[in-house]
């Protein structure tokens, strides 16, 4: 168990060349290898530099990468476009899609006695350790899963072995796994590395872990530097838990900020390349509601959004619940076998609500006002409010319009924000 490269801090900036040359040194480490599976995220993470360091890879091993699978999890396929836009030259012939119903096997299962202890009692079924069958039966010698770290709402800190176990699991182990972040507690684990999710993923990494190639992962932590430019602060590769936790701690430092007051109005821009449904788009809603003051309004310019789910049996149950609040969800899961089989979709529906504290008011590109309303939300003109709130004009932290202060967030996705008061060890 090694790390193989690790470099990183709030100020630096990785160059395109130091990135190539950590990478290959990285890689020149582990030795040759002949048949390499490598695991990026699909287009919902193009921040994540994920696209450019698998176009290294290739050019690494050039015949011997004979699989890129995207880690969708849920998420509906790339297009031949966002291939070639965040994949670059990759051949095209390589990449595979992962069916999180269909194509999936079961390494192990995590006990119940295990998931009751660390849930506080609130859940006691098992946990399917279950990935995409490319992984144990595809022949590979190596497996190279590739991600950024950064606050995320159902793990506490994205990828790692997140990677592998939600972004080519199946669908009972997503479904229990995001079940069992939203009855733990959304506010309770984001920006934390080590909560009951992750406690169940390094659980199936290292009792089941061993029916599957050498897994070397390939970290990356990205914001924007004071010009507005997203640049690499962190690039971490190894097969153990220190690189995931090495690049967890610089996340919190570049990813997290951390506020000295609450927000009353906040703006949120989802850009319409990365954000078409509110399964992505609520990441506006997860990332600000620490940050929240009770009684805010939280404005979510929404060009690119035409769905509620991208998975069409969830996009069905959002649209028959909507966004009601914990109470009702888990009510709702007791009477409605659909939903009870469809745990992560209950555990969108509690992220994705304000539980009455503030107002959340989305401004759809491709919804109706009746559409918006019958969910729980607050609808807005997009036209109207893009005019008044400008993402060209806007800076990312607190502006002044018409005389009122607002906080704008050009990207959601990328970082977490919450008010000292509402986060607490």
């Amino acid at each position: 168990m090694s790390l193989f490269f690790a470099v990183g801090s709030p100020e630096t900036e990785l160059s395109p060349e130091q990135i190539r040359a950590g990478l290959f040194s990285a890689l020149d480490k582990l030795g040759a290898r002949k048949t390499v599976l490598a695991v990026p995220p699909d287009f919902t993470r193009m921040h994540s530099k994920s696209g450019e360091l698998t176009e290294l890879i290739w050019e690494y091993y050039g015949n011997a990468l004979v699989d890129v699978l995207p880690a969708l999890g849920t998420h509906k396929p790339m297009s031949d476009k966002e291939i070639v836009t965040m994949f670059g030259a990759t051949p095209r012939d390589l990449f595979r899609v992962h069916d999180w119903r269909n194509d999936i096997v079961t390494l192990g299962e995590v006990p119940g006695e295990f998931m009751h202890e660390i849930s506080e009692g609130k859940l006691d079924y098992s946990w399917p350790a279950q990935v995409n069958k490319l992984l144990r039966d595809g022949g590979h010698d190596l497996i190279l899963s590739i991600g950024q770290v950064v606050p995320h709402e159902v793990v506490g800190m994205a990828n790692g072995s997140k990677n592998i176990f939600v972004g080519t699991g199946g669908v009972m182990g997503i479904h229990r796994s995001h079940f069992l972040g939203a009855v733990y507690g959304m506010e309770r684990m984001m920006g934390r590395a080590d909560t009951p999710v992750r406690k169940v993923l390094n659980y199936a990494s290292e009792h089941f872990g061993k029916e599957l190639p050498q897994i070397v992962y390939v970290q990356t932590v990205v914001n924007k530097n004071a010009a507005g430019k997203l640049v690499m602060r962190g690039l971490y590769i190894g097969d153990d838990r220190e690189c995931f936790e090495r690049a967890a701690e610089l996340s919190l430092k570049c990813n997290f900020l951390m506020m000295d007051r609450e927000i009353k109005k906040a703006v949120v821009f989802l850009d319409p390349h990365e954000f078409r449904s509110t399964w992505l788009g609520n990441k506006s809603v997860y990332r600000t509601r620490m940050a929240l003051a009770d009684g805010a309004e939280l404005i979510v310019l929404a060009p690119g959004v035409h769905e509620f789910g991208e998975d069409a049996a969830i996009d069905v149950l959002i649209r028959k619940y909507g966004y009601c609040g914990t109470p009702e969800t888990l009510e709702a899961v007791k009477h409605d076998a659909a939903l009870a089989s469809n745990l992560s979709a209950a555990a969108h529906l509690i992220h994705g609500s304000s539980e009455g504290r503030f107002t959340i008011r989305y401004c759809p590109g491709h919804l109706t006002r009746e559409e918006i309303e019958s969910v729980h939300f607050e609808y807005g003109d997009l036209a109207e409010y893009t005019a008044k709130y400008d993402p060209a004009k806007l800076t990312d932290g607190w502006n002044v319009v018409d005389g009122e202060e607002i906080f704008y967030i050009s990207n959601p996705g990328l970082g977490l924000w919450a008010y000292e008061g509402r986060f607490k060890d």
